[in-house]
């Protein structure tokens, strides 16, 4: 199989404090204490849960915000669990403005690094939206989206992008 729809390496009932419904997914949300540790994309058949926190109320609270306004900020202490070039990878993507791209090509070459690694980061980013890897996009295409090239993930990156240039 190509992908599994939408999810990331935990079944939709595991691990969340919150499955929050958007136009586009549902959002699972996992935390450790008060600390964000990912975001999933859940199917949007995904039956939504009210957040069982206070963290992952806050956490809900400022994704609507953002659904609202992309504008909103994220100012949310999270956790980035990942190899060391990941969290370079990750830390660069969060310098690209919202309503601004980059190439996989143009992050790697600030990284002194490939395209194709940083393809590879961006897929195993654990919590998209805050660390908006859908801002990266290939040369001259949309590029991919959580380690596919087509189907409903592309569709939820096109989502985000729209959103964000208003």
């Amino acid at each position: 199989m190509r992908y599994l729809l939408y999810m990331r390496k935990t079944a939709p009932s595991n691990g969340y404090q919150a499955r929050l419904a958007t136009p586009f997914a549902v959002l699972g949300i996992r935390h450790e204490a008060d600390c964000l540790t990912g975001i999933d994309f859940l199917p949007r058949k995904t039956p939504p849960l009210s957040p069982q926190t206070r963290f992952a109320e806050k956490v809900s609270k400022r994704l609507k915000a953002y659904l609202q306004d992309p504008d909103a900020g994220f100012d949310l202490p999270f956790r980035l669990k990942g190899t060391a070039y990941q969290r370079r990878v990750w830390q660069a993507i969060m310098q690209i403005q919202r309503g601004h791209t980059q190439t996989y090509g143009e992050l790697a070459r600030k990284l002194f690094s490939g395209p194709r690694a940083v393809g590879q980061a961006c897929g195993a980013n654990p919590i998209p939206i805050i660390v908006p890897c859908h801002r990266v996009l290939g040369s001259g295409n949309l590029g991919g989206f959580m380690n596919c090239d087509e189907g409903d993930p592309l569709a939820i990156k096109r989502w985000l992008l729209m959103h964000e240039r208003g």
